[in-house]
């Protein structure tokens, strides 16, 4: 269930990097400007001197560490059971902390590596992802839609059928 990755894309200009999922055709940005990150105070950030609420997709900023390896930092998340970070309900408070580490192995792959820390839950920080390999596909991909929605879900089952009703399966018994 984490991020939702499926199909991803990524895209940089000289002052952010904005992450496009197919899932549910959403995205973040993450700041590569030098900006700091924000400071995490009750009830939201402070960019500056101006306090900030929590978001879905808290605030990310980036610094490059090599030629290859980008570093993420993204505090002031909503304390919720279900963020862009993980729909499956692990917990989270307004204090989750998260560092992402992409590194470019190669032209063709990339290297996605997550750490959770939150003092709230947590006793430690912990790798939420290690290593998840990414690679380059054609940059005239057109990347398809994606909703879970019952006409998606109809189409799904009849290219792919039900795993459940396929041949030598039988209806269950009651």
């Amino acid at each position: 269930m984490f991020y939702n990755l499926r199909e991803t894309q990524i895209l940089q200009n000289e002052y952010k990097i904005a992450i496009l999922y197919q899932y549910a055709t959403t995205w973040r940005v993450i700041w590569t400007d030098g900006r700091p990150l924000p400071k995490l105070v009750e009830g939201g950030v402070m960019i500056g001197n101006e306090p900030r609420e929590p978001r879905y997709y808290g605030y990310s900023v980036a610094k490059w560490t090599d030629d290859t390896t980008l570093v993420v930092q993204t505090v002031g998340m909503m304390g919720e059971d279900r963020v862009w970070l993980d729909t499956a309900g692990r917990p989270i408070s307004d204090q989750l902390h998260v560092t992402e580490t992409l590194h470019r192995v190669d032209h063709d792959h990339m290297d996605w590596s997550v750490t959770i820390d939150d003092p709230k839950m947590y006793t430690k920080p912990w790798v939420a992802m290690d290593k998840f390999p990414m690679k380059l596909e054609d940059p005239h991909q057109d990347v398809m839609e994606q909703y879970c929605s019952p006409i998606e879900m109809e189409k799904y089952n009849k290219l792919f059928g039900n795993p459940s009703s396929g041949p030598g399966s039988k209806a269950p018994e009651r």
